[in-house]
């Protein structure tokens, strides 16, 4: 198959087949595109978009996402993960207003500069919403290539990287190149999954070396399977009427600038801490414990919920709130989090 055949069938399929109803790619500008596939790296799009239709209605430009807080940003994020993205994203509307005028860049060299923006997210942004010739490689397009033409090795080896680079760089158009790199996501998330793939419906069978030997399941090669730690915390749920103890997460590891309830790494760490705070420690209730699973390891959430008489507790030299839950602060809270609040909201 030439280098053209190969990208007008991807072209073809997309014209009848293609998703275009999303909703970043109706109107589409920079800042739209940008914001879509910073929430799109590491998240599917289904979950993507009910919080990218809160965050564009909040934040229909730069200047809005711009003149707001990270507590505001991290707030529409809460529960979407990865909240490295949205400080990033905020980070980067501080760095365009000052740097670029509050304009999105639209050359390639500046807007990989930018926090959280790579080389396959730089090219899909300029080339979705301008149609520029630069090639992506997100992990859809990487499957199709690996599959496509039977590349062996694992997807994280840097020399598969650079063979799959030097691939996307020959068969995209230099015209369409948006449409094209548009459709290699679709054919990649639609068609070309990682188990069960629809290759009866794929443009791209008949040539592609994984269905002529009809061994997907080994293109791409799976890593080692990943053993996840188990970690445990100690949730402490200070409980004043219809508000809960928040304090702001400086730590850097995860839910960093998000709140949360005072945690600690074992029960005595918090027993210790209540005792120093005086609060008192013969009325608690401990709460069912859940799991809750990051990219790396796993969190064992043992929740405690201790219910004040009186307000007479705060605790100093610390970056807290009273949380109310009937009337919600505009603050970012951690999926977990939101979990216990949501069913203790059900007995108040």
């Amino acid at each position: 198959m030439t280098i053209y055949s190969f990208s007008q069938l991807v072209i073809n399929w997309y014209h009848e087949n293609g998703r275009k109803n999303l909703p970043w790619q109706k109107n589409k500008t920079l800042y739209i595109v940008w914001i879509s596939e910073i929430m799109l790296q590491q998240t599917t799009v289904k979950s993507v978009i009910p919080y990218f239709k809160k965050f564009i209605s909040t934040f229909p430009n730069i200047k809005s996402l711009n003149n707001s807080t990270l507590d505001e940003v991290l707030y529409l994020w809460s529960g979407l993960g990865y909240y490295s993205r949205a400080r990033n994203i905020y980070k980067s509307a501080q760095i365009i207003t000052n740097k670029y005028e509050g304009i999105f860049p639209s050359n390639f060299s500046d807007v990989i500069k930018l926090p959280g923006i790579g080389r396959s997210t730089a090219g899909a942004i300029l080339s979705l919403s301008l149609n520029f010739f630069y090639p992506i490689l997100d992990g859809n397009v990487k499957r199709v290539l690996i599959r496509y033409y039977g590349i062996t090795g694992s997807v994280k080896d840097k020399k598969i990287e650079k063979k799959l680079w030097s691939i996307i760089e020959t068969i995209a158009p230099v015209h369409n190149t948006g449409t094209f790199n548009q459709a290699m996501m679709d054919i990649g998330a639609l068609i070309c999954l990682h188990k069960n793939p629809k290759c009866g419906i794929c443009p791209l069978s008949k040539r592609c070396i994984a269905k002529i030997k009809e061994q997907w399941e080994h293109y791409p090669l799976k890593n080692t399977k990943k053993i996840f730690t188990i970690k445990t915390s100690w949730f402490i749920l200070i409980k004043f009427n219809d508000t809960f103890w928040m304090e702001k997460n400086t730590k850097k590891e995860i839910w960093k600038n998000l709140f949360c309830f005072p945690n600690f790494d074992t029960k005595e760490i918090a027993l210790n801490w209540l005792k120093e705070n005086k609060i008192n420690t013969n009325k608690y209730e401990k709460m069912t414990p859940f799991f809750h699973k990051f990219s790396h390891f796993i969190l064992y959430i043992y929740p405690i919920l201790i219910q004040l008489s009186s307000l007479k507790f705060y605790k100093k030299n610390k970056i807290g709130l009273w949380y109310n839950v009937k009337k919600p602060q505009r603050i970012g809270l951690p999926k977990p989090v939101q979990t216990i609040l949501h069913n203790l909201m059900k007995n108040i």
